[in-house]
């Protein structure tokens, strides 16, 4: 079996001995004949073909072992939606060094306590982040040796690779060997960089992108969820160039102003969204009137998608919305609804290559319509948490299964309906509830854009549910419409689950990923 390839059956992955990833994802297009293809387009009018993507993440990788780097060497990225993010990740997993992707919405005490973890050798960023990323690096001791922004003045990632080789061996390595971390979002405390290896990427591209998507060579990928978590890594670049696609980048804030002028001008096949920016695209939809006909599938992750808003899509665009479930930690959507095979309200079923379990608080399997803790089995797992040997042992259960923190129910039919995170299920009446079941009938209204429903304690001291609703117009908010939503989900749901406080809000508190922060509507 050739260096660096990989064969794919229905049953399994065969990876060669010697495995670097950067190969098949960027070195195989040039032998396969698409050196003058386009592999990435922005919103800036810049084209990257896939013969200058493997010169340039050559040049990086050069630019990077020119600094002194030792294999394994992190390399921290808080860089934008920009073929240098290509570069800079490519580059570093071919040179035999760890590329970190950071979220690049975080503030500076988030960024100085990743710095200080992951002891990384240098760190690369895009020159808008400077508010947030200097003072970090003034107050971590000794931090990154290497600081290069990405372009601009000084020491800079362009001018490194202007004056390196465009020639670059891959670093030897195994499909088992570290390639790259992810750090999670930290909402319910600080981040933690899960550690995945050279197959990972492999895995996730074939089996969602490939086998359940269907993705395909001649399709243009866009994806309003960001390059540096785990969603938007494969939506935005490893899906792209596993098939030999086109990725087109757009390195914004994403809104439906914003996400309907990408799709209008450049005509993706593939649209992959959160439900917060589906709602907020429909609520602007007859102002907009948007030209989504270049699009053949649709695509949610993040948070689970409501019905409600999977029908009004479908209603207004003739498309639906493959809705599932992914993680940083299994690196992209493990269950999905399927093209021929949408349940609205469901996560779909487990995505080739991943098994599922349900099981209650002694581990044990709990039968069908029974709610309990999701474990999922895939070999894109990641293999550890860095310097978190606690979490590491209470997630990574061993042979690439994890325990995913949520709580989900598997009707007879073998679909997997999301019910919350674990933390977020409440008892009320003595009977444990899914603040999303909640949720979604409370979207059924037309007025209502959002909705999140967390435990609140009455006088009593029993555990009651309280929603937090977001609404198309604001000033339609009061006595009256408080009734109707309290009516609604009484007439559709089991009486004790109705909410008793309802808190008309501006904004729901969201990750960067787009979930809802319950804890902060806890608190």
């Amino acid at each position: 079996m050739q260096d660096h390839t990989v064969v794919v059956s229905d049953r399994e992955l065969t990876f060669a001995p010697t495995f670097n990833v950067a190969v098949p994802f960027v070195d195989r297009h040039l032998t396969e004949g698409r050196a003058d293809r386009v592999a990435v387009r922005t919103n800036h009018g810049e084209e990257v073909t896939y013969g200058q993507l493997a010169e340039r993440v050559n040049r990086a990788g050069n630019a990077l072992a020119g600094l002194g780097l030792r294999p394994g060497d992190r390399v921290l990225m808080v860089v934008k939606d920009d073929p240098a993010f290509y570069y800079a990740f490519w580059g570093a997993i071919k040179a035999g060094f760890v590329p970190v992707p950071l979220n690049t919405l975080l503030r500076a005490k988030d960024y100085e306590f990743i710095i200080g973890d992951s002891q990384a050798a240098v760190i690369i960023w895009s020159p808008e982040y400077d508010p947030e990323i200097v003072p970090a690096l003034e107050r971590v001791e000794p931090g990154p040796a290497h600081r290069l922004r990405t372009v601009g003045e000084g020491p800079t990632l362009e001018a490194l690779m202007a004056e390196a080789s465009p020639e670059l061996e891959p670093a030897p390595a195994t499909a088992l060997d570290d390639a790259f971390w992810l750090y999670s979002s930290g909402s319910t405390g600080n981040p933690k960089g899960a550690i995945h290896r050279h197959r990972d990427m492999v895995v996730t591209s074939q089996r969602y992108g490939v086998e359940t998507l269907g993705a395909r060579e001649d399709d243009v990928f866009f994806s309003a969820a960001k390059l540096f978590f785990a969603y938007g890594l494969g939506n935005a670049m490893t899906f792209p160039l596993w098939v030999g696609g086109t990725a087109v980048l757009y390195d914004g804030r994403p809104t439906p102003e914003t996400t309907f002028e990408m799709i209008g001008r450049f005509r993706p096949t593939l649209y992959f969204g959160v439900p917060t920016l589906y709602a907020a695209q429909l609520a602007a939809f007859d102002e907009l009137d948007p030209d989504l006909g270049s699009l053949r599938r649709c695509v949610s992750a993040g948070e689970a998608l409501p019905p409600e808003i999977l029908r009004r899509w479908k209603e207004r665009t003739g498309l639906d919305i493959l809705d599932g479930i992914g993680s940083t930690e299994l690196l992209h959507i493990f269950i999905s609804n399927r093209p021929d095979d949408i349940r609205p309200g469901s996560s779909g079923k487990p995505v080739p290559g991943y098994t599922a379990r349900i099981v209650d608080e002694d581990g044990n399997d709990v039968p069908a319509g029974e709610a309990g803790r999701l474990l999922v089995h895939g070999l894109s797992a990641a293999r550890a948490y860095w310097n978190n040997p606690e979490k590491t042992a209470v997630t990574m259960l061993g042979d690439d299964w994890l325990d995913t923190g949520d709580t989900y129910v598997r009707d007879a039919d073998g679909y997997y309906a999301y019910q919350g995170r674990s933390d977020d299920m409440m008892k009320v009446g003595g009977i444990w509830t899914s603040p999303f079941e909640i949720e979604a009938k409370l979207m059924e209204h037309p007025r209502v854009l959002e909705a999140a429903v967390v435990g609140r304690e009455d006088d009593a001291g029993l555990v009651k549910p309280a929603a937090f609703v977001v609404l198309a117009d604001r000033g339609e908010a009061g006595e009256e419409l408080e009734a109707e939503l309290r009516a609604l989900c009484k007439q559709g749901l089991a009486p004790y689950k109705y909410p008793r406080w309802i808190e008309f809000v501006d904004e729901l508190p969201k990750t960067a990923t787009g979930k809802i922060q319950r804890f902060k509507l806890r608190a």
